[in-house]
Protein backbone atom coordinates (compact mmCIF):
# COMPACT_ATOMS: atom_id res chain seq x y z
CA UNK A 1 0.00 0.00 0.00
CA UNK A 2 2.96 2.20 0.64
CA UNK A 3 5.14 2.58 -3.06
CA UNK A 4 7.85 5.10 -1.60
CA UNK A 5 10.01 2.93 0.27
CA UNK A 6 12.63 0.02 -0.67
CA UNK A 7 11.36 -3.58 -1.06
CA UNK A 8 13.03 -4.36 2.19
CA UNK A 9 11.96 -1.59 4.36
CA UNK A 10 8.48 -2.53 3.47
CA UNK A 11 9.23 -6.44 4.74
CA UNK A 12 10.82 -5.19 7.68
CA UNK A 13 7.56 -3.27 8.01
CA UNK A 14 5.27 -5.93 7.43
CA UNK A 15 7.05 -8.31 9.53
CA UNK A 16 6.98 -5.37 12.61
CA UNK A 17 3.39 -5.90 12.02
CA UNK A 18 3.03 -9.46 12.22
CA UNK A 19 4.20 -9.83 15.57
CA UNK A 20 4.37 -7.90 18.97
CA UNK A 21 8.40 -8.27 19.23
CA UNK A 22 11.06 -9.58 17.31
CA UNK A 23 15.15 -10.16 18.03
CA UNK A 24 17.40 -7.99 15.60
CA UNK A 25 18.87 -11.32 15.04
CA UNK A 26 15.35 -12.79 13.80
CA UNK A 27 14.56 -10.03 11.44
CA UNK A 28 18.42 -9.92 10.22
CA UNK A 29 17.60 -13.61 8.95
CA UNK A 30 14.52 -13.02 7.67
CA UNK A 31 15.08 -10.35 5.96
CA UNK A 32 18.45 -12.04 4.38
CA UNK A 33 20.97 -8.80 6.33
CA UNK A 34 23.29 -7.76 8.42
CA UNK A 35 22.09 -6.40 11.95
CA UNK A 36 23.62 -3.38 11.27
CA UNK A 37 21.19 -3.15 8.18
CA UNK A 38 18.18 -3.79 9.75
CA UNK A 39 19.21 -1.06 12.51
CA UNK A 40 19.63 1.55 9.68
CA UNK A 41 16.28 0.33 8.12
CA UNK A 42 14.65 0.83 11.65
CA UNK A 43 16.03 4.51 12.28
CA UNK A 44 14.73 5.10 8.76
CA UNK A 45 11.12 4.07 9.57
CA UNK A 46 11.52 6.12 12.41
CA UNK A 47 12.61 9.37 10.75
CA UNK A 48 8.99 8.87 8.20
CA UNK A 49 6.47 8.66 11.40
CA UNK A 50 6.78 5.33 13.02
CA UNK A 51 6.98 4.39 16.56
CA UNK A 52 9.00 1.55 17.16
CA UNK A 53 10.58 1.11 20.79
CA UNK A 54 14.07 -1.09 21.07
CA UNK A 55 16.36 -2.49 23.57
CA UNK A 56 19.86 -2.80 23.31
CA UNK A 57 22.35 -4.82 24.19
CA UNK A 58 22.80 -9.15 22.62
CA UNK A 59 19.25 -9.41 23.31
CA UNK A 60 18.14 -6.48 21.93
CA UNK A 61 14.49 -6.41 20.09
CA UNK A 62 11.93 -4.17 18.29
CA UNK A 63 8.46 -3.46 18.77
CA UNK A 64 6.11 -1.41 16.70
CA UNK A 65 4.36 0.76 19.06
CA UNK A 66 1.15 2.98 18.60
CA UNK A 67 2.13 6.60 17.49
CA UNK A 68 0.28 9.66 17.11
CA UNK A 69 -1.02 9.02 13.53
CA UNK A 70 -1.75 6.16 12.00
CA UNK A 71 1.08 5.12 9.78
CA UNK A 72 0.31 3.11 6.24
CA UNK A 73 -0.01 -0.08 6.33
CA UNK A 74 2.46 -2.61 4.36
CA UNK A 75 0.29 -4.57 2.56
CA UNK A 76 0.45 -7.50 -0.02
CA UNK A 77 -2.33 -8.14 -2.53
CA UNK A 78 -4.22 -10.84 -1.19
CA UNK A 79 -4.07 -9.47 2.45
CA UNK A 80 -5.39 -6.03 1.19
CA UNK A 81 -8.14 -8.17 -0.98
CA UNK A 82 -8.79 -10.59 2.25
CA UNK A 83 -9.56 -7.20 4.68
CA UNK A 84 -11.68 -5.84 1.89
CA UNK A 85 -13.60 -8.92 1.50
CA UNK A 86 -13.69 -9.11 5.26
CA UNK A 87 -15.03 -5.59 5.72
CA UNK A 88 -17.85 -6.25 2.51
CA UNK A 89 -19.31 -9.15 5.02
CA UNK A 90 -18.80 -6.84 8.15
CA UNK A 91 -21.25 -4.37 6.80
CA UNK A 92 -23.79 -6.96 6.34
CA UNK A 93 -25.51 -6.37 10.00
CA UNK A 94 -23.99 -9.87 11.64
CA UNK A 95 -21.23 -8.65 13.42
CA UNK A 96 -22.35 -5.27 15.34
CA UNK A 97 -19.78 -3.39 13.42
CA UNK A 98 -21.22 -2.54 10.33
CA UNK A 99 -21.60 1.41 9.85
CA UNK A 100 -17.66 1.12 11.21
CA UNK A 101 -16.72 -1.46 8.62
CA UNK A 102 -18.34 0.66 5.92
CA UNK A 103 -15.82 3.97 6.71
CA UNK A 104 -12.61 1.49 6.88
CA UNK A 105 -13.99 0.29 3.32
CA UNK A 106 -14.21 3.53 1.85
CA UNK A 107 -10.60 4.33 2.85
CA UNK A 108 -9.80 1.02 1.89
CA UNK A 109 -10.73 1.09 -1.62
CA UNK A 110 -9.39 5.06 -1.91
CA UNK A 111 -6.15 3.08 -1.25
CA UNK A 112 -6.47 -0.19 -3.00
CA UNK A 113 -4.28 0.11 -6.81
CA UNK A 114 -6.45 -0.05 -9.96
CA UNK A 115 -5.71 -4.17 -10.55
CA UNK A 116 -7.18 -4.90 -7.14
CA UNK A 117 -9.74 -2.25 -6.82
CA UNK A 118 -11.29 -3.97 -10.45
CA UNK A 119 -11.11 -7.05 -7.65
CA UNK A 120 -13.20 -5.58 -5.00
CA UNK A 121 -15.38 -3.85 -7.16
CA UNK A 122 -16.58 -6.84 -8.97
CA UNK A 123 -17.30 -8.48 -5.35
CA UNK A 124 -19.30 -5.40 -4.12
CA UNK A 125 -21.20 -5.40 -7.73
CA UNK A 126 -22.22 -8.99 -7.59
CA UNK A 127 -23.20 -9.79 -3.57
CA UNK A 128 -25.77 -8.42 -1.30
CA UNK A 129 -25.50 -9.46 2.16
CA UNK A 130 -28.63 -10.60 3.92
CA UNK A 131 -29.00 -9.52 8.12
CA UNK A 132 -30.60 -11.90 9.48
CA UNK A 133 -29.91 -10.71 13.16
CA UNK A 134 -31.65 -7.77 14.80
CA UNK A 135 -30.67 -8.08 18.31
CA UNK A 136 -28.46 -6.43 20.62
CA UNK A 137 -25.18 -5.35 18.67
CA UNK A 138 -21.35 -5.24 20.23
CA UNK A 139 -19.91 -1.48 20.42
CA UNK A 140 -16.86 -1.33 17.59
CA UNK A 141 -14.97 0.63 21.01
CA UNK A 142 -15.23 -2.11 23.03
CA UNK A 143 -14.15 -4.78 20.63
CA UNK A 144 -10.93 -2.82 20.42
CA UNK A 145 -10.60 -2.57 23.94
CA UNK A 146 -11.08 -6.33 24.49
CA UNK A 147 -9.20 -7.10 21.33
CA UNK A 148 -6.14 -5.24 22.39
CA UNK A 149 -6.08 -6.77 25.88
CA UNK A 150 -6.30 -10.07 24.80
CA UNK A 151 -2.97 -9.76 22.16
CA UNK A 152 -1.23 -8.16 25.54
CA UNK A 153 -2.70 -10.67 27.96
CA UNK A 154 -3.24 -7.45 30.30
CA UNK A 155 -6.27 -7.80 33.40
CA UNK A 156 -9.37 -5.52 32.64
CA UNK A 157 -12.36 -4.64 34.24
CA UNK A 158 -15.60 -3.84 33.37
CA UNK A 159 -19.82 -3.98 34.16
CA UNK A 160 -21.71 -6.47 32.65
CA UNK A 161 -25.43 -7.57 32.99
CA UNK A 162 -26.17 -11.38 33.19
CA UNK A 163 -28.71 -13.07 31.44
CA UNK A 164 -31.22 -12.03 33.81
CA UNK A 165 -30.49 -8.40 33.47
CA UNK A 166 -28.23 -8.66 36.93
CA UNK A 167 -26.04 -5.81 36.98
CA UNK A 168 -22.25 -6.12 38.36
CA UNK A 169 -18.69 -5.58 37.65
CA UNK A 170 -16.23 -8.51 36.73
CA UNK A 171 -12.20 -8.58 36.50
CA UNK A 172 -10.82 -10.94 34.33
CA UNK A 173 -7.84 -12.14 32.24
CA UNK A 174 -8.80 -11.60 28.87
CA UNK A 175 -7.72 -14.99 26.40
CA UNK A 176 -9.79 -14.40 22.81
CA UNK A 177 -12.81 -13.25 21.56
CA UNK A 178 -15.23 -14.88 19.43
CA UNK A 179 -17.71 -14.01 16.45
CA UNK A 180 -20.88 -16.50 16.58
CA UNK A 181 -24.30 -16.32 15.10
CA UNK A 182 -24.12 -12.48 14.96
CA UNK A 183 -23.11 -12.29 18.22
CA UNK A 184 -19.27 -11.47 19.77
CA UNK A 185 -18.29 -12.94 22.98
CA UNK A 186 -15.38 -13.01 25.35
CA UNK A 187 -13.83 -15.78 26.26
CA UNK A 188 -11.87 -15.14 30.27
CA UNK A 189 -10.84 -16.00 33.47
CA UNK A 190 -12.51 -14.61 35.74
CA UNK A 191 -10.15 -13.94 38.63
CA UNK A 192 -12.82 -13.28 41.84
CA UNK A 193 -14.46 -16.73 40.85
CA UNK A 194 -11.25 -18.39 39.47
CA UNK A 195 -12.82 -19.84 36.41
CA UNK A 196 -12.98 -19.48 33.38
CA UNK A 197 -16.19 -17.76 32.12
CA UNK A 198 -17.92 -16.56 28.63
CA UNK A 199 -19.55 -13.13 28.27
CA UNK A 200 -20.75 -11.64 25.57
CA UNK A 201 -19.68 -8.44 24.75
CA UNK A 202 -23.30 -6.87 23.67
CA UNK A 203 -23.86 -7.23 27.80
CA UNK A 204 -20.40 -5.87 28.46
CA UNK A 205 -19.97 -2.08 28.84
CA UNK A 206 -16.98 0.51 30.56
CA UNK A 207 -13.68 -1.71 29.26
CA UNK A 208 -10.75 -0.59 31.45
CA UNK A 209 -7.28 -1.91 31.38
CA UNK A 210 -5.47 -2.17 34.32
CA UNK A 211 -1.87 -2.11 33.19
CA UNK A 212 -1.19 -5.47 35.08
CA UNK A 213 -0.15 -7.72 32.48
CA UNK A 214 -0.13 -11.73 33.62
CA UNK A 215 1.58 -14.85 31.37
CA UNK A 216 -1.53 -16.53 29.61
CA UNK A 217 -3.50 -19.45 31.02
CA UNK A 218 -4.08 -22.53 29.38
CA UNK A 219 -7.45 -22.86 28.19
CA UNK A 220 -9.86 -25.66 29.29
CA UNK A 221 -10.28 -26.62 25.48
CA UNK A 222 -8.67 -27.43 22.30
CA UNK A 223 -9.70 -23.59 21.06
CA UNK A 224 -11.63 -20.36 21.95
CA UNK A 225 -14.23 -21.25 19.56
CA UNK A 226 -14.46 -24.82 21.34
CA UNK A 227 -14.66 -23.25 24.12
CA UNK A 228 -17.82 -21.10 23.78
CA UNK A 229 -19.88 -23.94 22.40
CA UNK A 230 -19.49 -25.90 25.25
CA UNK A 231 -20.74 -23.10 26.89
CA UNK A 232 -23.61 -22.08 25.18
CA UNK A 233 -24.63 -26.51 24.84
CA UNK A 234 -24.40 -26.46 28.66
CA UNK A 235 -26.51 -22.71 29.46
CA UNK A 236 -29.78 -22.69 31.47
CA UNK A 237 -32.62 -22.75 29.77
CA UNK A 238 -36.63 -22.48 30.76
CA UNK A 239 -37.87 -24.98 29.42
CA UNK A 240 -35.64 -28.30 28.94
CA UNK A 241 -35.96 -30.05 25.97
CA UNK A 242 -34.55 -33.39 24.63
CA UNK A 243 -35.51 -34.90 21.55
CA UNK A 244 -34.26 -38.46 20.22
CA UNK A 245 -34.55 -38.96 16.36
CA UNK A 246 -34.22 -41.52 14.14
CA UNK A 247 -31.28 -40.45 12.25
CA UNK A 248 -27.37 -40.80 12.90
CA UNK A 249 -25.33 -38.04 14.70
CA UNK A 250 -23.34 -36.46 11.92
CA UNK A 251 -26.26 -36.18 9.81
CA UNK A 252 -28.37 -34.57 11.89
CA UNK A 253 -25.08 -31.94 12.05
CA UNK A 254 -25.46 -31.32 9.15
CA UNK A 255 -29.16 -30.80 8.50
CA UNK A 256 -29.52 -28.37 11.80
CA UNK A 257 -26.17 -27.09 12.45
CA UNK A 258 -26.81 -28.09 16.02
CA UNK A 259 -23.49 -27.52 18.66
CA UNK A 260 -21.90 -31.52 18.66
CA UNK A 261 -22.06 -30.87 22.38
CA UNK A 262 -25.95 -30.97 22.57
CA UNK A 263 -25.80 -34.18 19.86
CA UNK A 264 -25.56 -37.99 21.50
CA UNK A 265 -25.40 -40.95 19.36
CA UNK A 266 -27.64 -43.72 20.72
CA UNK A 267 -27.13 -46.28 17.92
CA UNK A 268 -26.05 -46.40 14.04
CA UNK A 269 -29.12 -44.77 12.66
CA UNK A 270 -30.71 -42.88 16.08
CA UNK A 271 -29.22 -40.24 18.38
CA UNK A 272 -30.52 -37.75 20.81
CA UNK A 273 -30.48 -33.76 20.37
CA UNK A 274 -30.69 -30.90 23.45
CA UNK A 275 -32.90 -28.57 22.00
CA UNK A 276 -33.71 -26.86 25.18
CA UNK A 277 -34.31 -22.57 25.04
CA UNK A 278 -35.72 -19.97 26.72
CA UNK A 279 -38.13 -19.66 23.84
CA UNK A 280 -40.54 -21.81 23.07
CA UNK A 281 -40.85 -20.89 19.42
CA UNK A 282 -36.93 -21.86 19.07
CA UNK A 283 -37.88 -25.39 19.97
CA UNK A 284 -40.70 -25.59 17.86
CA UNK A 285 -38.03 -24.96 14.81
CA UNK A 286 -35.93 -27.49 16.08
CA UNK A 287 -38.35 -29.90 16.37
CA UNK A 288 -39.63 -28.82 12.56
CA UNK A 289 -35.97 -29.37 11.36
CA UNK A 290 -35.59 -32.55 13.12
CA UNK A 291 -38.16 -34.69 11.23
CA UNK A 292 -41.79 -35.87 11.48
CA UNK A 293 -40.38 -39.21 13.21
CA UNK A 294 -39.05 -37.10 16.32
CA UNK A 295 -39.90 -37.86 19.97
CA UNK A 296 -39.71 -35.39 22.41
CA UNK A 297 -39.30 -35.46 26.33
CA UNK A 298 -39.53 -31.86 27.85
CA UNK A 299 -40.55 -29.86 30.77
CA UNK A 300 -44.59 -29.87 30.65
CA UNK A 301 -44.84 -26.69 30.88
CA UNK A 302 -43.77 -26.64 27.53
CA UNK A 303 -46.85 -28.31 26.22
CA UNK A 304 -49.11 -25.13 26.16
CA UNK A 305 -47.20 -23.09 24.22
CA UNK A 306 -46.16 -25.45 21.42
CA UNK A 307 -50.23 -26.26 21.39
CA UNK A 308 -50.15 -22.42 20.76
CA UNK A 309 -48.24 -22.82 18.07
CA UNK A 310 -49.66 -25.60 16.23
CA UNK A 311 -53.18 -24.15 16.17
CA UNK A 312 -51.48 -21.07 14.82
CA UNK A 313 -49.92 -22.97 11.69
CA UNK A 314 -53.09 -25.19 11.60
CA UNK A 315 -55.30 -21.54 11.08
CA UNK A 316 -52.79 -20.21 8.41
CA UNK A 317 -53.20 -23.64 6.69
CA UNK A 318 -56.90 -23.16 6.58
CA UNK A 319 -56.95 -20.33 5.57
CA UNK A 320 -54.65 -20.85 2.60
CA UNK A 321 -57.13 -23.55 1.60
CA UNK A 322 -59.90 -21.25 1.71
CA UNK A 323 -58.63 -18.41 -0.02
CA UNK A 324 -60.12 -18.18 -2.92
CA UNK A 325 -56.55 -17.61 -5.19
CA UNK A 326 -52.99 -17.65 -3.62
CA UNK A 327 -50.60 -14.98 -3.99
CA UNK A 328 -48.04 -14.97 -6.29
CA UNK A 329 -45.14 -14.33 -3.77
CA UNK A 330 -42.04 -16.05 -6.47
CA UNK A 331 -40.20 -18.72 -6.77
CA UNK A 332 -36.77 -20.12 -5.09
CA UNK A 333 -34.73 -21.86 -7.25
CA UNK A 334 -34.08 -25.25 -5.66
Amino acid sequence: MTTDMPARMLRLLSLLQARREWSGAELAERLGVTGRTVRRDIDRLREIGYVIDGTTGTAGGYRLAPGADLPPLALDDEEAVVIAVTLRTATGGVTGIEETAVRALAKLERALPARLRHQVAALQQTTVPLPWNTGPQADPTTLTVLAAACRDHEIITFAYATRHGSPGTRRVEPHALVASYGRWYLVAHDTDRDDWRTFRVDRLSDPTPTGHRVPPRELPAPDPAAFVARTIARAPARYRARATVPTDAQTIRTRTGALPERITPTGDNSCTVDISADNPLHIAQHLLNLGPDTTLQADPELAPHLAALGRQLLQAAQAITEAPDAPDTGQVAP
